[in-house]
């Protein structure tokens, strides 16, 4: 559980700021769209490989 400690006078758009951010750092958004779906190991590990291979044909590019 998140707790945002708000101090007396704060602005309570200060707060929810606080507490959207630190809710992105958990990552439960990410985790929780990607146990929407179940996609295959090997699938996954296709989709690594494409991208590495992508990634280092833009660095010999340069």
């Amino acid at each position: 559980m998140l707790q945002i400690p708000v101090k007396e006078g704060e602005n309570i758009e200060r707060a929810l700021k606080k507490y959207k951010k630190k809710f992105e750092r958990t990552g439960v958004l990410k985790q929780l769209r990607k146990r929407k779906q179940f996609i295959k190991p090997s699938v996954e590990r296709r989709a690594e490989i494409i991208k590495a291979v992508y990634v280092e044909n833009m660095f010999r590019e340069d």
